[in-house]
């Protein structure tokens, strides 16, 4: 595995600039593209999964995270408040309260759960400038969050399914999971104080686990501390293990909250809320991408799909075309012309381009492209437009699979 630290750098994904501070890393035009095009995936895998996407606002009052619990068992974490006139406001260390509040803005029925509420939403947590590091540890964090209002009977299922959704991801992403841990509360004042709630979501968890064949640790001291959670380890190339992935079961907050649906019964009954997180904070989920594929990524996130190779000026013209009819079918492709070096040079250049098309005196005559893989495959010279049809069907199915079957 490669330092993402270092090697996202020297491949213009993300600097960062002491005026901007430690832990605020900003992303380089590449990074960003990487970023959208997981950003998207997520998305798409949601939507596809029955969840909604919101938006909501990164401050809060601190009377939000009083009620939530986190400023009486989160506040070391979280920045200081700002004074608004005669309110306090809050950067928010997380969503869950957010989509409590959008949950309790409408009435529902128990007709309606489950209702699955997912945003890609900005959080800020006060980390040590000790513990700082690269995208892994970062103060100002993009996560893909979402909470799942559900009966107690659908609890479990609901859990099961985002298991399955994170391990459909990291398939499609190339990542792999250390392993699986059962986090459960330590001792001291850190923990909600409710001994019943900890027991009934532990045990929902347990069976979320055995059910879908998953081994796991059960440790101490890791959860939550509104509940007790399943966490999807990763290591980095240095073997330090880190959290990417969540699922929660969570009794706490909904009673906090006051949230509730008409049964069948006409009567108000609690909801259950999932918390879950398919790929964590986008910024971690890109460190982990630099490190397991060394900057080849995978055809659909690459930051340059296909660069374009005239073997000389004098197939500058047909290059160019084949650039803008890439771009036009939603390729990110770039011309790499004989000004930038033998043909050689420029092929060694592009070594992390999933596609190199060579475009000799022979292939202009007859608008073909010699395909080069990035894997050394050389399928030959083909039609141009077939070239960027088979292209957009591998991309389109974001997978690991850089030349699918005609």
């Amino acid at each position: 595995m490669y330092d993402h630290r270092r090697l996202g750098r020297e491949l213009d994904l993300f600097d960062t600039d002491p005026l901007m501070g430690a832990g605020l890393p900003y992303w380089l035009p590449d990074g960003a593209i990487v970023r959208h095009a997981l950003e998207e995936y997520v998305r798409d895998q949601e939507r596809a999964a029955g969840y909604r996407h919101v938006y909501s606002p990164v401050l809060g009052k601190r009377e939000l995270y009083e009620i939530s619990g986190h400023w009486s068992h989160y506040s070391d974490d979280m920045f200081p408040p700002m004074e608004l006139g005669s309110e306090q406001v809050v950067l928010r260390p997380s969503l869950c309260p957010h989509h409590a509040l959008i949950y309790r803005s409408r009435s529902h029925s128990y007709r309606e759960l489950p209702l699955r509420i997912a945003e890609l939403g900005g959080m800020y947590r006060s980390e040590l400038s000790g513990v700082l590091g690269g995208l892994t540890r970062v103060r100002s964090i993009q996560l893909n969050d979402a909470h799942i209002f559900c009966t107690l009977e659908q609890a479990v299922d609901e859990a099961r399914a985002a298991l399955a959704l994170i391990g459909r991801a990291y398939a499609d992403l190339g990542i792999r999971a250390a392993r699986y841990r059962l986090s459960l509360p330590g001792e001291g004042g850190k923990y909600v104080a409710d001994p019943e709630l900890w027991e009934r979501a532990t045990g929902l968890l347990k069976e979320v686990l055995e059910s879908s064949g998953l081994p796991y640790d059960a440790v101490a001291g890791e959860a939550a501390f509104y509940g007790p959670k399943i966490d999807v380890q990763i290591t980095d190339s240095a073997g330090r293990e880190s959290t990417l992935s969540t699922v929660q079961i969570d009794f706490h907050q909904p009673e906090r909250f006051d949230l509730h649906y008409i049964g069948p019964d006409g009567a108000k009954h609690r909801p259950v809320m999932v918390h879950r997180s398919i790929i964590g904070s986008v910024e971690r989920a890109v460190a982990q991408l630099v490190e397991e594929h060394g900057g080849a990524f995978p055809a659909w996130l690459a930051p340059v799909q296909l660069v374009v190779l005239p073997v000389s000026d004098a197939q500058m013209a047909q290059g160019q075309e084949m650039v803008r009819r890439a771009v036009a079918r939603g390729l990110r492709a770039e011309l790499a012309g004989p000004e930038q070096g033998t043909l050689g040079a420029r092929i060694r250049a592009a070594r992390l381009v999933p596609y190199q098309a060579v475009i000799g005196e022979r292939e202009a005559e007859s608008d073909l492209a010699a395909v080069r893989l990035r894997d050394g495959r050389r399928p030959g010279a083909l039609p141009v437009e077939r070239l960027l049809e088979r292209i957009g069907v591998c991309a389109a199915a974001r997978g690991a699979e850089l030349w699918a079957a005609a």
